[in-house]
């Protein structure tokens, strides 16, 4: 299946992130097979796959807590193979499990990461301060960790990863097991760093976390990269899109069906049915060819693929593999 391409916009901005080639494997168990990837500084790259596809391992060797089989990377301009103490000086990681040390409060956890990075001691009770007002931490700041609820706990991850001021951030399925809520919080914590000039590499089996935050989305089935693109290239790659054209005239319904011969007919809500793949190229098609007529429909409707769509349409059964 063809890989859209995005012309213009945060493709044309200096990477943050690329890979060429990387592969990976576990025993006879080929894991990630010649992944390329190119992510643009600022930006939110989402990848997306089932269990099994290789998201947590991609994450774990571009940032360097495992090497490549093969191929090649950059993460913040620095080699990966030759220079992982600037990578890793460069980025944040916020894993599936907590990071957090639930005998100790909120604010000792965040001072504890302010010495892992060597940061005076007045900086780093400036940082950890900033940053616990910045996650809306510090009434339970003084609190035992383990009293936290998981989006508090989420929230001090995260916190905690950014005491470092990392220009690439990893969070890796950082939503699991939120309620709605805090999920949403979360979302709106990743917009914030991304409009301060982070770039944000996410990997979540939340399709609708993609569709929000992302602005491109590579999907990993098989350890390979099998479409990329905005969250909008990818849906029209699946058919099923289509536009719907009601009518109230039975009149207008009619020479509708006879201007528009390759639409379905719903002769009861007098409607028409469209294939399309959502473009407001052929959008601007069928209203020019409805004009053309002198047809006018009372209702409008686009209905485009989700990504639920796309996932079940690009990606197969997991195989029984470790990630």
């Amino acid at each position: 299946m063809p890989t859209p391409r995005h012309n213009g916009g945060p493709s044309q901005a200096p990477a943050a992130v690329t890979a060429v080639g990387l592969r990976k494997s576990y025993g006879d168990k080929t894991v990630l097979d010649g992944v390329d990837l190119r992510i643009p500084a600022g930006s939110v790259f989402a990848l997306l796959g089932p269990n099994g596809a290789g998201k947590t391992t991609a994450v774990k060797i571009l940032s360097t807590l495992i090497g490549a089989d093969g191929g090649q990377a950059q993460v913040a301009g620095h080699d990966l193979a030759a220079q992982p103490q600037q990578v890793r000086a460069a980025i944040g990681v916020t894993g599936q499990f907590s990071a957090v040390d639930g005998l100790i409060t909120g604010e000792e956890n965040m001072l504890l990461m302010a010495d892992l990075h060597h940061l005076p001691k007045a900086e780093g009770r400036r940082v950890t301060a900033e940053l616990l007002r910045r996650f809306d931490l510090v009434e339970a700041a003084k609190k035992p960790a383990s009293t936290y609820s998981g989006g508090m706990k989420r929230r001090l991850d995260i916190a905690m990863t950014l005491v470092g001021n990392p220009r690439i951030i990893f969070l890796d399925e950082p939503t699991t097991g939120l309620d709605p809520r805090s999920r949403h919080a979360m979302w709106q914590i990743v917009r914030e760093l991304v409009a301060d000039g982070t770039t944000v590499f996410l990997t979540t089996q939340y399709l609708e976390e993609a569709d929000e935050l992302a602005d491109r989305i590579a999907v990993l089935n098989g350890g390979r990269i099998v479409a990329e693109g905005t969250a909008g290239e990818l849906k029209r790659l699946v058919p099923g899109g289509h536009v719907r054209l009601r009518f109230t005239d039975p009149s207008a319904y009619q020479a509708a069906a006879a201007a528009l011969t390759d639409a379905a007919r719903d002769e009861e809500a007098l409607a028409l049915q469209l294939p399309s793949d959502g473009s407001q190229r052929q959008l601007r098609r069928i209203l020019d060819h409805l004009d053309n007529h002198g047809i006018e429909a009372d209702e409008l409707t686009v209905h485009t693929p989700d990504l639920d769509d796309v996932f079940f349409a690009l990606t197969t059964h997991p195989a029984e593999a470790s990630r």
